[in-house]
Formats: C-alpha cells, sequence, structure tokens
C-alpha cells in the first residue's frame, strides 16, 4: 500500500494574513462580475485556493478562476443528476464512504478495477458528480478529500490514459488544493508502469510517499473493517 500526496512548489510563498487579504481584493477586482454567473459564490477560501495554486501570483490566478468559471457554465456540474450517470454507478466503481478519516475528511472509494463502459464523457461526469458530492458533505473546517483506491481487479484495460488526463486537468485546473490524499490500496506490479506513463499528468499534484499502514495512521478501525474485512488484517505489519 503507497499514497500519493499533494505537494507544494518548492518556491512557495509564504504570505502574512494581511497579504493574503490583499491578493483576495484584487483578485475580486479583476474578475469583476463573471462569478456571478455561477450558482457557488466566489467566497476568500475559494480565492485563496486558486492564488495557492498559481503560487499567489494574482494574473494566473485570475486566469485560472475564469477558465473554471467557463467550465462550470458549459458543463454545469451542480446540475448532474442521479439518472445522468446511473449507468456508470452501477458497479460501484466510485462511491463517498459514509465514514471520514481522522482530519474529518470526506473520503471517495474508488475501484478502477470495477469499470463497466468505455465513454470518456460519461466516466468524466460521474467523477466530477461524486467530487462535487464528496465537497458538499465535507466538515466545516475542512477543504480537503480523500480517495482511497482500491485495485481489486485492475488491469491495463481498466482505465484508459484519455480518462486520466482529463481527471488530472480536472482536479488541477477545476479542484485546486480539494485533494489533500490519495491512497492506493493493493496495486498490482503492473501498475508500476502505468503510473510511470501517467505520472506527467499529475505533476506537480502528487508526490510518492511509500506508507504501507498508511491508512492506520488515517482511520479508525471500525470504519474500515467492513470495507477490508480480513485483508486489511493480514497486510497490516
Amino acid at each position: 500500500m503507497s499514497s500519493k500526496k499533494v505537494r507544494g512548489s518548492a518556491g512557495e510563498k509564504t504570505l502574512s494574513p494581511e497579504e493574503q487579504e490583499a491578493k483576495i481584493n484584487e483578485i475580486r477586482k479583476l474578475i469583476g462580475p463573471a462569478t456571478s454567473k455561477v450558482p457557488v459564490p466566489c467566497s476568500d477560501d475559494i480565492i485563496s485556493r486558486y492564488l495557492r495554486a498559481r503560487n499567489w501570483n494574482t494574473k494566473k490566478a485570475t486566469k485560472m478562476l475564469k477558465d473554471t468559471v467557463k467550465w462550470r457554465m458549459e458543463h454545469k456540474p451542480e446540475k448532474i443528476r442521479w439518472e445522468d450517470i446511473a449507468q456508470e454507478a452501477e458497479t460501484g466503481k466510485i462511491y463517498r464512504a459514509n465514514y471520514h478519516d481522522k482530519q474529518g475528511r470526506t473520503v471517495l472509494v474508488m475501484r478502477p478495477g470495477f469499470q463497466n463502459t468505455n465513454s470518456t464523457k460519461g466516466q468524466i461526469k460521474y467523477l466530477v458528480y461524486c467530487i462535487e458530492n464528496a465537497l458538499m458533505n465535507l466538515n466545516p473546517d475542512q477543504e480537503e478529500m480523500v480517495w482511497l483506491i482500491d485495485f481489486q481487479g485492475w488491469t491495463m484495460s481498466s482505465i484508459s490514459m484519455r480518462v486520466t488526463r482529463e481527471t488530472a486537468n480536472i482536479l488541477q485546473d477545476h479542484y485546486p488544493d480539494r485533494l489533500g490524499l490519495a491512497i492506493l490500496y493493493n496495486p498490482p506490479k503492473i501498475f508500476e508502469s502505468f503510473w510511470t506513463m501517467v505520472r506527467p499528468f499529475f505533476y506537480p499534484l502528487f508526490s510518492t510517499l511509500p506508507e504501507p499502514n498508511i491508512v492506520f495512521k488515517l482511520f479508525l478501525m471500525d470504519v474500515l473493517y467492513y470495507w477490508f474485512f480480513t485483508t486489511i488484517t493480514v497486510s497490516r505489519t
């Protein structure tokens, strides 16, 4: 088992609260009324995430935020309903867990080996639906979610390069600072070859942190036992 964690840039700036507030106000002036077109208000926390994603460069963060507004206007993620993604959801390949990690972060369980369609558009719509649902169910003091990826039944044919690239783009461009940690549970040896191919798509979003027992640090055993059953007990060292 291993984990992949969001990492900061080596040259990431550290700003005082006053400097951060000034940057946020500058962004508000630059974007003008653009964000009034989307149903989710552009709060200071949202603007801060875009600023951090662009190392507090207001022009770059403004462009990124405007691109997200355009994307949300086009794809309307907040209007995706169950009937729109029901076929994609049939095998339970992605779902929001009914528990949080010890930090109170929402957990999305992903089982790529349960892939049941070949539609890139459908798979991405389902992913966005699940991300939106996870974010709506965050604890008030949390901004991040955790992905718990179970590789049961996974093969190289389970996922496409195109879907992987689209996933990386959506996370980095439209949900900055939302994925706190991705946990890989029992990835097969062949996954190393796949990760070598797709890793450039996720740069600089992830860094690899080999922590074999990460789940025991992040989760309470009683909320995980019913999912892992005896598998997790056997794998613990």
